[in-house]
């Protein structure tokens, strides 16, 4: 076996974290499977311990990796093709296992009480593929050979499928669940082809062989960010997102959201690594998606009714902020300015650990309404404030960090990009038009996002309730609870302390902006980030608190009792009476009606004294209904035609084989 250390003791102590993380969750998954079959609360406790004490262990090892600067590989001799069996522990792949151990331990204390009761179902076959998902997705993170990586990368989408349609009782999981598989595929296969092209140099898919062929190294790049965009989300491959998401339980809606999609981003990233330099138009290629990502994103979450499909579009919109920052930060490597550079890369990767924390911390809201109430239904809730007390205030710190306000760490890495931004406008040519598409999407992704979340925060937990349902939620228990509460707490603390972070993602940065000396010189950035944000929560405070005082001296010396809200003269009003989801959007909906294109069925109310009146508007994918649905009726029409290939026996099945592989070789000997 070989070992390359910097740091002999610190470096194989926390690689060791890692590998025994890895193989306890491996144990685990298997161990709650079988347990299930005779003891489901066995089975819950070797699925839910296995998986938090080894989330616990993998999270200490990365924290400890990025802060000692760890860069360490383990290889060794295995039978399959093409290199070694190869694990690496470096600044990049830490700081990506920091999300993923986080919030996959809080998800599964979590799943805890969501799925209390099992209702007579195995809760092993949950366990199996929820610490299959986790122990894959880290394994995709270390790998550092092209066939150890795919397999795992194939691990994980078979194990997160499975998730996706764990609910039997829900068709619509199952198609869900088949969109996700197919489109994750068609990346793959783009996957396959760009380790096959790097790797064909060196006859090895060890990642330190890789090299780009002679002029190829941007269309490399284009390969990797449609197969790793398809995982990711990036808009127009982002179909699955919208289907598997919602459909999947609500613990493992927030792992893939927060932490699964994430190694698209990880792979595009390590890509830069690995390729070196790429041409310039590379980076507008990027800032170009992930302006469209997140622009469209958040048109597309405002028209939503389903509470778990409006987050994850939002996953979108957040996955083109990060695609924002990462293509200033290409910009700034190839224009020479390190500062740029290092401010779009710290602002990229540190939204994608903020996107872990808010989003994860959503969803396990909206699985907390959902759970409470049995539906995900907008139109159909309201007044969960009052009833969940809990559950209430995390959304709302979810809402507001998601939103990019201070002081909640989504503010702070936007922050970072907006600096970058403006730190491009100063310069010249086309680094100053990049700083300007990058201002004008995030100020109009901010607003609209403002919207979306003033919308689904306010018809859900204000107001009255909708429904019998709405009515008699209750707050859920405290296993759901501690989660939210966590993350809540990490989107203060991040926000608050977003100078210490930058300061621990210090290698991160530099391995992507060039030499750690030149990364230093946006250190007044790094000092000015928490006075900012200081000083806007003091402001803020100081307003409330002048708020405060002017009512109680407006107020002094009157009598002061609670009555209903004011209600337009009606004697007797009703929950219909309040905005709707579809309502409070309208106007922002009805000025974008040409690119969300929604069908509307509607019957409006007719006479002086209207009896009854009916709107219901529909807003599906239009990337999948104008672009992918008709590329795939064309391709199932034209292979429909090949049927007279199946003849049904056996024989003509072997022959097929045959002839294939005496293709293949006779290509193999001609080449």
């Amino acid at each position: 076996m070989f070992v390359h250390y910097a740091m002999p003791l610190e470096g194989i102590y926390l690689f060791g974290l890692l590998a025994g993380a890895l193989a306890l969750l491996a144990v685990s998954g298997v161990g709650s499977l079988l347990a299930g079959r005779w003891s489901e609360r066995w089975a819950v406790v070797l699925g839910a311990g296995g998986a938090g004490v080894a989330c616990g262990a993998g999270l200490a090892g990365a924290i400890g990796a990025l802060l000692c600067r760890v860069d360490l590989t383990v290889a060794r001799p295995w039978r399959m093709p093409y290199g070694e069996f190869r694990l690496g522990l470096d600044p990049l792949s830490a700081f990506f296992l920091i999300p993923l151990f986080l919030l996959s331990g809080l998800a599964a204390l979590y799943a805890i009480g969501y799925f209390r009761p099992w209702k007579g179902r195995n809760p092993g076959r949950f366990w199996l593929f929820f610490n299959g998902l986790v122990a894959s997705m880290a394994l995709v993170v270390a790998a550092r050979n092209g066939v150890l990586f795919l397999a795992a990368w194939e691990t994980m989408t078979i194990a997160s499928f499975f998730l996706v349609i764990f609910d039997e009782a829900d068709s619509r999981s199952a198609h869900a669940g088949w969109i996700y598989l197919v489109a994750t595929h068609l990346g793959t296969a783009l996957l396959i082809g760009l380790f096959v092209l790097l790797g064909s140099g060196a006859g090895s898919q060890d990642f330190g062989t890789y090299a780009a062929p002679a002029g190829m190294a941007g269309g490399l790049f284009v390969l990797g960010l449609a197969g790793f965009g398809t995982k990711a989300g990036l808009y127009p491959l982002h179909v699955w997102l919208p289907e598997a998401h919602p459909a999947a339980p609500s613990p493992v809606s927030a792992v893939m959201s927060g932490v699964m999609i994430k190694t698209g981003i990880y792979g595009i990233v390590r890509l830069l690594v690995i390729l070196g330099t790429v041409p310039g138009w590379c980076a507008w290629l990027v800032l170009g998606i992930g302006a469209a990502s997140g622009i469209l994103g958040v048109l597309f979450a405002l028209a939503q009714h389903d509470l778990k499909r409006l987050l994850a579009y939002h996953s979108v919109e957040n996955i083109g902020i990060i695609a924002l920052g990462i293509g200033l930060g290409m910009m700034g490597v190839h224009a020479g300015m390190p500062v740029l550079a290092a401010l779009g890369f710290a602002g990229g990767l540190l939204h994608v650990l903020n996107h872990a924390i808010f989003k994860g911390l959503l969803f396990l809201g909206a699985g907390a309404v959902a759970h409470a109430t049995g539906t995900r239904d907008i139109e159909r809730l309201g007044g969960a404030m009052k009833r969940m007390p809990w559950t209430g205030a995390a959304f709302l710190v979810g809402s507001a960090a998601i939103c990019g306000l201070p002081p909640f760490n989504g503010f702070a890495s936007e922050f970072l990009i907006y600096m970058g931004a403006f730190k491009a406008i100063l310069g010249s040519g086309s680094a100053a038009l990049g700083g300007v598409t990058v201002v004008t999407a995030l100020a109009l992704i901010g607003g609209l996002a403002a919207a979306c979340f003033a919308k689904a925060f306010g018809i859900v937990f204000l107001g009255e309730p909708r429904s019998a349902a709405a009515a008699a939620a209750r707050e859920v228990g405290g296993s759901m609870r501690a989660p939210m509460a966590v993350l809540a707490a990490l989107c203060l603390a991040i926000g608050l302390l977003a100078g210490t972070v930058l300061r621990a993602m210090d290698p991160v940065v530099a391995m992507l902006a060039g030499n750690p000396s030149t990364v230093a010189a946006p250190g007044a950035v790094w000092v000015l980030m928490p006075a900012t944000l200081f000083g806007v929560l003091a402001l803020l405070l100081g307003g409330l608190l002048l708020l405060a005082a002017l009512r109680r001296r407006l107020l002094a010396g009157r009598a002061n009792r609670e009555t209903v809200t004011w209600d337009c003269g009606y004697a007797a009003p009703a929950a219909s009476m309040q905005y709707t989801a579809t309502g409070f959007a309208q106007p922002l909906t009805q000025a974008a009606e040409g690119i969300l294109r929604p069908r509307v069925e509607s019957q409006l109310p007719q006479g002086v004294y209207p009896a009854s009146g009916a709107y219901h508007a529909d807003t599906p994918d239009v990337a999948r209904r104008m672009l992918f649905d008709p590329l795939f009726r064309a391709a199932a029409e034209r292979l429909g035609q090949l049927r007279w290939l199946q003849q049904g026996r056996v024989h003509w099945y072997v022959f097929y084989l045959v002839a294939v592989l005496a293709l293949l070789l006779g290509w193999a000997l001609w080449a």
